[in-house]
């Protein structure tokens, strides 16, 4: 195989993809061990980690974010939404052009994303929308004649720096620490840009952070409210005459009926219990944090609707899940990523370099009211619009035929039935006439060739004149339509001023022309009987 390239220039190695290249390790850096920076966080501490991964540190930034999912539920919540709303949408493949060996390529990307790890496979890739980027390592499976992926290993983000020049290209973190460029066509490298500038600085844990500290705050301080207010404060009373043990068995007494809810005391002992009347103070916590979380699905979700309890049903709906804008750009990243990463070394991998490659395209399918496309089509197909079947089907879902499958009709036709050929139309002179002559016909003889070739005149003579007589009429009608769909009017309404465009014109050499058609065509269906016309 002649060497290949990825698009950035750089040779690609072969041998190389073979092996696991960024998997963790027991004595270098690549550990799964991890620390906890969000153990006695403070804002201080917040500001130099978030700092510091900007200059080229983000190890404890990346932990950070791993602890607000695993600690912050609402947080958790709302960016698995975002992530699992993308990593679900389709996914098709779009050929470069119609040409065989483009299509061939479209078809070796779509059999292998025809896969039941895929969605989980997109998920990890989408990590990038929380901490910044993915790295994916590709692991390639040569046991065949093809180089297919066995699978996508996401690998851990502390495991890879970004370079300190352009604080952009990726770099993995070798067995002693040392950043060395990635290895071409090996890794899917997925940036989250939700922001312009530095990929670490785009993630969405950045921004939800200060959130996630002040809200830890807050929950710290209201459980502490919770343990000294939220039992009544117990007040122990004894006479003048009590000595040392009996204030011991007092106190003894009180503490117990908070621990057991019970107690024994002498009967010149008394205790009382004073309910604290603070209820502003506790909605003073509950109000900050729903604030807080308000401010994280805004940056998450680019909306509140969803998560917020007591919306009006109407602003739910208009906010769905993720905002959809949101969702289209995300997906429209991760298709980028994909076309880069992905595709081009499958196709260079397996059927060589090229310059236009398949297009993998992740979006919500279109929702289309198929109800009004079949009204549309019964009322425009008639008037000379052309529609594909395949189209058709495609929109209604519908795979197409097999040669020897049963199919549906319109009442009246048969099997064999050919909807695209219909009888030839009759003369103006009623139906009884052509019933006549076609009976007449049948029990004549086939007539002379001369008579064919004759009436193949007369028919070629007439449509040299169709044109002239259509266009008027077909130009009336477009300027109609145009006009309409300029402003916007209904199909109901274009039909209804349909009369008053054609008034003007005169229909009668078109009506005669018809006529004269239909007599020549029907005289050519019985003129070429008898060979098979």
């Amino acid at each position: 195989m002649a060497t290949l390239y990825d698009y950035l220039g750089r040779p690609v190695d072969l041998g190389r993809l073979k092996e696991e290249e960024a998997g963790p390790t027991v004595t270098g850096v690549r550990q799964v061990l991890s620390g906890h920076p969000a153990q006695g966080l403070t804002p201080g501490r917040l500001a130099r980690l978030l700092r510091a991964a900007e200059d080229g540190d983000p190890v404890e930034y990346l932990e950070l974010a791993e602890d607000m999912e695993e600690r912050d539920p609402h947080y958790r919540s709302v960016l698995a939404t975002r992530k699992n709303q993308v990593s679900g949408l389709d996914v098709t493949v779009e050929a470069a052009t119609d040409a065989a060996e483009d299509v061939k390529a479209a078809d070796l990307i779509r059999d292998w994303l025809n896969r039941d790890e895929l969605a989980d496979e997109l998920f990890d890739v989408l990590d990038a929308v929380g901490k910044g980027f993915s790295e994916t390592e590709i692991i390639w499976d040569t046991s065949g004649r093809e180089w297919f992926p066995s699978r996508l290993e996401v690998r851990d983000p502390r495991w890879f720096q970004f370079d300190r020049v352009d604080g952009k290209t990726p770099m993995l973190l070798s067995e002693t620490g040392q950043p060395v460029p990635l290895s071409p066509y090996k890794y899917i490298s997925h940036v989250h840009k939700s922001k312009s500038g530095l990929p670490i600085r785009g993630g969405l844990a950045r921004v939800s952070a200060w959130c996630y500290l002040f809200k830890n705050f807050d929950l710290k301080s209201w459980v502490e409210f919770a343990e000294v207010f939220g039992v009544p404060l117990r007040v122990g009373k004894y006479g003048s005459g009590a000595n040392e043990k009996d204030k011991q068995v007092l106190l003894q007494a009180v503490r117990s009926i908070s621990r057991d809810a019970a107690a024994i005391i002498p009967a010149s002992m008394s205790i009382d219990f004073i309910e604290a009347k603070i209820s502003g103070s506790i909605v003073l916590f509950e109000k900050l944090a729903e604030f807080l979380d308000k401010q994280v699905s805004k940056a998450v979700l680019g909306q509140t609707g969803t998560t917020d309890v007591g919306q009006h049903v109407g602003t739910a709906n208009a906010h769905e899940e993720v905002r959809r804008d949101i969702e289209a750009a995300d997906a429209r990243q991760l298709a980028a990523t994909l076309n880069r990463d992905l595709v081009r070394p499958m196709v260079d991998l397996n059927l060589g370099p090229r310059n236009r490659y398949p297009r993998i395209s992740i979006k919500r399918p279109d929702e289309e009211d198929l109800a009004a496309l079949a009204d549309n089509l019964v009322k425009l197909v008639p008037l000379g619009l052309k529609v594909g079947m395949s189209t058709i089907r495609d929109k209604y879902g519908l795979p197409d035929p097999d040669p020897d499958e049963e199919l549906l009709h319109a009442p009246g036709q048969g099997q064999d039935a050919d909807p695209a050929l219909p009888d030839p139309p009759a003369p103006p002179r009623g139906r009884q006439a052509a019933a006549s002559r076609r009976a007449v016909a049948a029990a004549k003889p086939p007539a002379p060739a001369q008579a064919l070739d004759a009436v193949d005149v007369a028919v070629a003579e007439e449509l040299d004149g169709w044109q002239q007589l259509v266009d008027p009429l077909l130009a009336s009608v477009r300027a109609l339509l145009d006009d309409c769909l300029a402003q916007g009017l209904t199909f109901s309404e274009f039909q209804a001023r349909l009369p008053e465009a054609l008034a003007g014109q005169d229909t009668g050499p078109l009506t005669e022309h018809l006529a004269r058609l239909g007599f020549f065509a029907q005289l050519a269906g019985m003129t070429g009987a008898g060979r098979g016309r």
